[in-house]
């Protein structure tokens, strides 16, 4: 599977072990960044990961930031993303199964390390279930 990843710089000592993880699980990770502590945008890499995701250029996206709310309310601007901020392993895996997200948020200031890399196994290893949930995710797009 290829992944997307990016950050701003209070997600960025998350990054590099998120990387390492899912390249030793043999998925491709394209890295949009953030590459340093230093001070940057969020939305800026938000954008890149979500167009990634939009044009199918990678299949699913993960973005952090202190609180995950700016990262997922820009990519979420995106038509085809569906962004979901999670902060448990229940949620990231209801994300998958209910809503379908291809993008998940985390934030970086209020959960530990092993538990965004928890959450991200989870999110890519679970399926949309379908069903009743695919009927209220096609009224999420505003087309």
């Amino acid at each position: 599977m290829t992944i997307a990843i990016g950050c701003d710089h209070a997600g960025f000592p998350y990054k590099d072990g998120l990387v390492a993880m899912l390249q030793g699980q043999g998925h491709m990770v394209q890295d949009f960044g953030a590459h340093s502590l230093e001070s940057v945008d969020y939305p800026d890499f938000a954008h890149a990961v979500a167009t990634a995701v939009e044009s199918k250029e990678a299949e699913l996206g993960i973005l952090l930031c202190g609180s995950g709310n700016g990262v997922a309310i820009t990519a979420n601007k995106h038509q085809g993303i569906r962004c979901a901020i999670c902060w448990t392993e229940e949620l990231a895996a209801l994300a998958r199964q209910h809503n379908d997200a291809n993008v998940i948020a985390l934030p970086a200031r209020f959960v530990p390390e092993i538990l965004a890399q928890a959450m991200v196994r989870i999110f890519i290893s679970t399926a949309f279930e379908g069903g009743r949930h695919a009927r209220r995710v096609e009224k999420i797009a505003c087309t």
